[in-house]
């Protein structure tokens, strides 16, 4: 579990291929804090830490999680957003996340407001719909708010601090981003459906 605040950003140092996956050789500042088998989410998505020294630690992922998320665009000297997993009594400072990617979104526009920027996301309609205007989402690991929703996209507000420590700061448009919905969303949304579902069978078996 995690809360989409961003500890540090982490450098890819390597991407070796391997047999329906990448292993990624990341170096960060945490790295000599970690152990091997511990969580850390990479831009979001929670990968396991299966070696590290002092500078850089190393994750893998298969084709499941290269498939669902920006993981396989990596290439060396990317920047990634790095957060370790939420320890019982830490402070719950963002929103909670799984490290569970539901969809990869694409940046659409940037635009500089004063002192914040305005980034416009585009996502597939059967996310959006687990979304909430005001509510929360997770963008490339970043616990963020949704402040306009619409059909096929939303919009949010980021703060300079969030610009200066996570890989929005060099992001641009077209770039694809990794995306989770609030989880609490996602539980509602599925209850409704399942509560649908069920009216819909007890209605054809009073006609039958």
């Amino acid at each position: 579990m995690f809360t989409g605040l961003v500890e540090t950003l982490g450098t890819v140092r390597r991407v070796e291929t391997l047999d329906d996956g990448v292993e990624l050789t990341i170096v960060a500042k945490l790295a000599n804090e970690l152990t091997v088998g511990e969580s850390i989410a990479v831009n979001g998505a929670c990968l396991t830490a299966v070696g590290q020294d002092a500078k850089s630690f190393r994750v893998q992922a298969g084709f499941e999680t290269l498939k669902r998320t920006n993981l396989g665009e990596l290439c060396e000297a990317h920047r990634v957003n790095l957060e370790r997993a939420l320890c019982v009594g830490d402070r719950l400072g963002g929103h909670l996340v799984c490290g569970h990617v539901d969809c990869i979104g694409t940046i659409r526009s940037r635009e500089r407001r004063g002192e914040f920027e305005l980034f416009w996301f585009a996502c597939p309609p059967e996310w959006t719909r687990q979304m909430v205007p005001k509510g929360s989402i997770a963008v490339d690991g970043i616990s963020l708010t949704v402040a306009r929703l619409e059909l096929d996209r939303f919009d949010v507000q980021v703060v300079p601090f969030t610009m200066d420590h996570t890989n929005l700061g060099q992001a641009r448009p077209r770039d694809p981003v990794n995306l989770e919905c609030d989880m609490v969303g996602r539980y509602v949304v599925r209850a409704i459906e399942l509560a649908g579902l069920t009216v819909g069978e007890r209605s054809r078996e009073q006609r039958a």
